[in-house]
Protein backbone atom coordinates (compact mmCIF):
# COMPACT_ATOMS: atom_id res chain seq x y z
CA UNK A 1 0.00 0.00 0.00
CA UNK A 2 2.57 2.28 0.49
CA UNK A 3 5.19 1.92 -2.75
CA UNK A 4 4.17 4.88 -4.32
CA UNK A 5 4.41 6.78 -1.59
CA UNK A 6 8.24 5.37 -0.58
CA UNK A 7 8.90 5.52 -4.27
CA UNK A 8 8.12 9.25 -4.32
CA UNK A 9 9.91 10.42 -1.40
CA UNK A 10 13.22 8.08 -2.16
CA UNK A 11 13.32 10.25 -5.08
CA UNK A 12 13.19 13.67 -2.91
CA UNK A 13 15.22 11.86 0.15
CA UNK A 14 16.99 9.13 0.30
CA UNK A 15 15.77 6.66 3.50
CA UNK A 16 17.44 3.86 4.94
CA UNK A 17 15.57 0.53 5.89
CA UNK A 18 15.02 1.92 9.54
CA UNK A 19 14.15 5.00 8.51
CA UNK A 20 11.03 3.75 6.05
CA UNK A 21 9.80 1.94 9.30
CA UNK A 22 10.06 4.65 11.15
CA UNK A 23 7.90 6.90 9.02
CA UNK A 24 5.84 4.05 7.92
CA UNK A 25 4.65 3.80 11.33
CA UNK A 26 3.05 7.36 11.27
CA UNK A 27 1.15 6.20 8.30
CA UNK A 28 -2.50 5.56 7.82
CA UNK A 29 -4.03 3.54 4.43
CA UNK A 30 -7.22 5.10 3.76
CA UNK A 31 -10.11 4.05 0.62
CA UNK A 32 -12.13 6.28 -0.72
CA UNK A 33 -15.11 5.69 -3.08
CA UNK A 34 -16.07 7.75 -6.15
CA UNK A 35 -17.50 10.88 -5.02
CA UNK A 36 -16.95 10.39 -1.12
CA UNK A 37 -15.69 13.08 0.61
CA UNK A 38 -12.30 13.19 2.28
CA UNK A 39 -12.89 16.55 4.22
CA UNK A 40 -16.13 18.96 3.82
CA UNK A 41 -15.75 22.78 4.36
CA UNK A 42 -16.00 23.91 8.10
CA UNK A 43 -14.31 20.65 9.08
CA UNK A 44 -11.23 20.60 10.63
CA UNK A 45 -8.50 19.15 7.98
CA UNK A 46 -6.94 16.71 10.10
CA UNK A 47 -4.21 14.71 7.68
CA UNK A 48 -2.07 15.39 4.60
CA UNK A 49 -3.31 13.14 1.72
CA UNK A 50 -0.69 11.40 -0.44
CA UNK A 51 -2.49 9.51 -3.56
CA UNK A 52 -1.56 6.03 -4.13
CA UNK A 53 -4.63 5.12 -6.53
CA UNK A 54 -7.14 6.99 -8.36
CA UNK A 55 -8.10 10.70 -8.55
CA UNK A 56 -9.27 13.66 -5.99
CA UNK A 57 -10.03 17.41 -6.36
CA UNK A 58 -10.08 20.37 -3.75
CA UNK A 59 -13.02 22.89 -4.74
CA UNK A 60 -15.20 25.72 -2.59
CA UNK A 61 -18.69 26.38 -3.56
CA UNK A 62 -19.91 29.74 -3.76
CA UNK A 63 -23.37 30.88 -5.33
CA UNK A 64 -24.06 27.02 -6.14
CA UNK A 65 -20.83 27.27 -8.27
CA UNK A 66 -17.35 25.24 -7.93
CA UNK A 67 -14.35 26.29 -8.22
CA UNK A 68 -11.66 24.01 -8.15
CA UNK A 69 -8.50 24.72 -6.81
CA UNK A 70 -6.64 21.43 -7.32
CA UNK A 71 -6.11 17.85 -8.27
CA UNK A 72 -4.56 14.99 -7.07
CA UNK A 73 -3.96 11.79 -8.99
CA UNK A 74 -1.19 9.06 -8.55
CA UNK A 75 1.73 10.27 -6.32
CA UNK A 76 0.48 13.60 -5.20
CA UNK A 77 -0.66 14.82 -2.31
CA UNK A 78 -3.53 16.93 -0.99
CA UNK A 79 -5.13 18.99 2.01
CA UNK A 80 -6.62 21.53 2.90
CA UNK A 81 -2.55 23.49 3.95
CA UNK A 82 -4.07 26.39 5.89
CA UNK A 83 -6.49 24.60 8.18
CA UNK A 84 -4.19 21.34 8.59
CA UNK A 85 -1.61 23.62 9.83
CA UNK A 86 -3.80 26.32 11.93
CA UNK A 87 -6.38 23.84 13.00
CA UNK A 88 -8.94 26.32 11.84
CA UNK A 89 -11.65 25.38 9.97
CA UNK A 90 -11.64 24.14 6.24
CA UNK A 91 -12.39 26.29 3.63
CA UNK A 92 -12.47 23.27 1.08
CA UNK A 93 -14.10 20.21 -0.32
CA UNK A 94 -12.00 17.68 -1.19
CA UNK A 95 -13.86 14.46 -2.63
CA UNK A 96 -12.56 12.00 -4.79
CA UNK A 97 -13.24 12.03 -8.59
CA UNK A 98 -12.41 8.25 -8.73
CA UNK A 99 -12.19 5.27 -6.48
CA UNK A 100 -9.05 5.97 -4.52
CA UNK A 101 -6.23 4.06 -2.15
CA UNK A 102 -4.72 7.18 0.17
CA UNK A 103 -1.42 7.35 2.51
CA UNK A 104 -2.62 9.37 5.19
CA UNK A 105 -0.15 11.79 7.81
CA UNK A 106 -2.69 12.74 10.61
CA UNK A 107 -1.47 16.53 12.19
CA UNK A 108 -0.08 14.82 15.27
CA UNK A 109 2.03 12.01 13.64
CA UNK A 110 3.21 14.95 11.28
CA UNK A 111 4.31 16.86 13.91
CA UNK A 112 5.98 14.00 16.05
CA UNK A 113 7.80 12.98 12.59
CA UNK A 114 9.26 16.49 12.59
CA UNK A 115 10.69 16.42 15.37
CA UNK A 116 12.08 12.17 15.17
CA UNK A 117 12.91 12.19 11.67
CA UNK A 118 15.18 15.19 9.88
CA UNK A 119 14.49 13.36 6.61
CA UNK A 120 10.89 13.78 7.04
CA UNK A 121 11.14 17.51 7.78
CA UNK A 122 13.38 17.72 4.75
CA UNK A 123 10.91 15.83 2.53
CA UNK A 124 7.93 18.05 3.67
CA UNK A 125 9.85 21.40 2.87
CA UNK A 126 10.57 20.26 -0.47
CA UNK A 127 6.86 19.27 -0.63
CA UNK A 128 5.20 22.21 0.30
CA UNK A 129 7.81 24.58 -1.39
CA UNK A 130 6.85 22.60 -4.66
CA UNK A 131 2.98 23.59 -3.55
CA UNK A 132 4.25 27.03 -3.27
CA UNK A 133 6.02 27.36 -6.80
CA UNK A 134 3.28 26.07 -8.38
CA UNK A 135 0.81 27.93 -7.08
CA UNK A 136 2.98 31.10 -7.86
CA UNK A 137 2.81 29.82 -11.48
CA UNK A 138 -0.87 29.34 -11.94
CA UNK A 139 -1.50 32.93 -10.35
CA UNK A 140 0.63 34.29 -12.98
CA UNK A 141 -0.41 32.27 -15.59
CA UNK A 142 -4.09 33.31 -15.34
CA UNK A 143 -2.93 36.78 -14.55
CA UNK A 144 -0.70 36.71 -17.76
CA UNK A 145 -2.02 34.74 -20.69
CA UNK A 146 -5.04 34.02 -22.82
CA UNK A 147 -7.57 31.42 -21.79
CA UNK A 148 -6.31 29.36 -25.54
CA UNK A 149 -2.70 29.43 -23.90
CA UNK A 150 -3.21 28.44 -20.32
CA UNK A 151 -5.77 25.55 -21.93
CA UNK A 152 -2.65 24.57 -23.68
CA UNK A 153 -0.32 24.82 -20.52
CA UNK A 154 -2.86 22.50 -18.30
CA UNK A 155 -2.98 19.72 -21.36
CA UNK A 156 0.87 19.97 -21.43
CA UNK A 157 1.60 20.37 -17.65
CA UNK A 158 -1.01 17.28 -17.01
CA UNK A 159 -1.91 15.07 -19.59
CA UNK A 160 -3.38 12.76 -17.13
CA UNK A 161 -5.88 14.86 -15.30
CA UNK A 162 -6.91 16.13 -18.75
CA UNK A 163 -8.01 12.85 -19.62
CA UNK A 164 -9.60 11.76 -16.52
CA UNK A 165 -11.76 14.51 -15.68
CA UNK A 166 -14.46 15.78 -17.16
CA UNK A 167 -14.23 19.22 -19.22
CA UNK A 168 -16.59 21.10 -16.83
CA UNK A 169 -14.15 20.57 -14.03
CA UNK A 170 -10.71 21.76 -16.38
CA UNK A 171 -12.92 24.69 -17.11
CA UNK A 172 -13.46 25.19 -13.35
CA UNK A 173 -10.35 24.81 -12.58
CA UNK A 174 -9.22 27.65 -15.06
CA UNK A 175 -11.43 29.76 -13.75
CA UNK A 176 -13.76 30.08 -17.31
CA UNK A 177 -17.62 28.77 -17.91
CA UNK A 178 -17.61 25.43 -19.74
CA UNK A 179 -18.77 27.11 -22.69
CA UNK A 180 -15.87 28.97 -22.83
CA UNK A 181 -13.66 25.82 -22.58
CA UNK A 182 -15.39 23.94 -24.89
CA UNK A 183 -15.28 27.08 -27.79
CA UNK A 184 -11.43 27.38 -27.41
CA UNK A 185 -11.36 23.56 -27.35
CA UNK A 186 -13.10 23.82 -31.15
CA UNK A 187 -10.95 26.76 -32.20
CA UNK A 188 -7.87 24.64 -31.33
CA UNK A 189 -9.18 21.84 -32.73
CA UNK A 190 -10.09 23.70 -36.41
CA UNK A 191 -6.71 25.25 -36.42
CA UNK A 192 -4.82 21.55 -36.59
Amino acid sequence: MYDLFFQKLQEKVPLTDQEREQIKSYLTPKKLRKRQYLLQEGEVCKAIAFVEKGALREYSVENGSEHILQFAIEGWTISDLFSFLTGEQATYNIDALEDAELVLITRSAHEELLKAQPKYETYMRLLITGAYIALQRRLTSNISLPVEERYTSFTEMYPDIAQRVPQHMIASFMGVKPETLSRIRKKMADQK
